[in-house]
């Protein structure tokens, strides 16, 4: 894999990762964020597919590697609110009085 496969393929990532926060609606940040979302969505919703035996949806394969689009979305999605639910719990529970 050569540094500008790489380089989409994070640009993928983080694209997959905003999406997924979108649909949630809990940012955690930037665009670095985005990237690691993207990429942990995409391990966490391909484990998810796999548990359940569905298809790899809209596959991209970008030097090699296949980046499964629509699961890094909803990996993404997944693990921003689990992100989120413990970002509520914390900071609720240092508002309180």
């Amino acid at each position: 894999m050569t540094i500008v496969e790489l380089l989409i393929l994070l640009i993928i990532a983080a694209i997959c990762g905003a999406i997924g926060q979108s649909l949630v609606g809990y940012t955690a940040g930037g665009c670095l964020t985005s990237i690691f979302v993207g990429v942990v969505g995409a391990y966490l919703g391909l484990w998810v597919a796999r548990q359940f035996g569905l298809p790899e949806i809209l596959p991209l394969a970008i030097g090699g590697t296949s980046f499964p689009i629509v699961w890094s979305i909803v990996g993404a999605a997944l693990f921003s609110a689990v992100l989120g639910l413990i970002n509520r719990a914390i900071v609720g529970s240092r508002r309180r009085y």
